[in-house]
């Protein structure tokens, strides 16, 4: 059955108050959308408001638009589901659970109208099990947003075995639409698409530390000195293919075949233990400390992610925001 998703969604529900939840509640609020906050979590809810606020002056810089202008439009509903029941988009942030994500989905499902469109923030679980039992499978997906979604742009769009194509055709309409930037996977995986690359990284990285070769903090520096700032540019592909010069991408690979090749080969396996964790641990609260402590990291992470969204570039992903208000 084909239905009237919206693909402007001037009404959002958010399940889940957590540091995604909040994160995605602000910056729909800073579009000027109507949004429902629904958490069982007395904390949650407390958290919710203080939040919001935290990160209002992130999505001003941007251009989005400031949050707190529109505290008239956020609802805070605590455990009441029924307070879905008019919203035209549930992004769901519940635990990484399949059967928790399923009780919620029930609950989504008893309150909202059938051409509410409902995605999931997970970052691995398979939108196929999440369909399972559902009353009107067509409309779910995974909406997967990199960390933090307020400020990061991009939305991985997976639908599932059932999922409608009108629905994945609004929800890539809705997310541009609050200038995040959807790229929309042909077939579901574990992982889904980004995660899935960062997770080869951490897991050489690991690898690294644990053989000796370097710490955590050499791996880190060398990450954001190095390929870091060139892959929010340009992404790997078109780095490499600058790198072949005038023959492109084509001549990159026929010079380093052999090179990396060899280099997949010697990619090791990790053990990942009790006494690895440990190490990575240290690692990174030693990181954190050098800067000031947790506050700071997280003001100079927000600082420098709003100076390279701000630059413009060959894949820059917010333009005309100004025009992307709701009716």
């Amino acid at each position: 059955m084909h239905r009237a998703f919206s693909h402007d969604a001037a009404s959002v529900g958010i399940v889940g108050a957590g540091t995604i939840g909040s994160s995605w509640a602000a910056l729909f609020l800073a579009t000027g959308r109507r949004v429902t906050v629904v958490d069982p979590d007395p904390q949650s809810m407390t958290r919710l408001r203080p939040s919001i606020e935290a990160v209002a002056g992130d999505l001003a810089a941007l251009g989005v638009g400031d949050p707190r202008s529109h505290w008239d439009k956020l609802t805070a509903a605590g455990g009441d589901w029924s307070a879905l029941a008019t919203v035209d988009l549930v992004q769901e942030n519940g635990p990484e659970a399949l059967a928790a994500k399923r009780g919620i989905y029930a609950s989504i499902e008893a309150v909202v109208r059938p051409e509410t469109l409902i995605a999931s923030s997970t970052s691995g679980l398979m939108p196929s099990d999440l369909q399972e039992g559902a009353r009107h499978p067509g409309r779910i997906l995974i909406g997967h947003p990199f960390n933090p979604p307020h400020l990061l742009p991009l939305v991985e769009i997976v639908p599932g075995r059932q999922t409608a194509p009108e629905a994945v055709a609004a929800a890539e309409a809705l997310y541009r639409a609050v200038g995040k930037v959807p790229v929309v996977l042909r077939r579901e995986i574990a992982g889904h698409l980004a995660t899935r690359l960062v997770a080869a990284l951490w897991r050489e990285a690991v690898y690294l530390v644990e053989q000796g070769v370097c710490d955590l903090g050499d791996i880190d520096r060398a990450i954001a000195a190095g390929p870091g700032p060139r892959w929010a540019v340009l992404g790997q592909g078109l780095s490499y293919h600058l790198g072949g010069g005038a023959g492109g991408l084509e001549r990159f690979l026929e010079v380093f075949d052999a090179p990396i090749r060899s280099w997949w080969d010697d990619l090791g396996t990790p053990v990942f233990d009790t006494a690895s964790k440990k190490t990575l641990v240290a690692g990174a609260e030693a990181l954190e400390a050098s800067v000031g402590g947790r506050d700071a990291l997280v003001r100079m992470r927000n600082e420098a992610l709003l100076a390279v969204l701000r630059a413009p570039g060959p894949l820059s992903p917010r333009t005309g925001l100004e025009e992307r208000a709701p009716d």
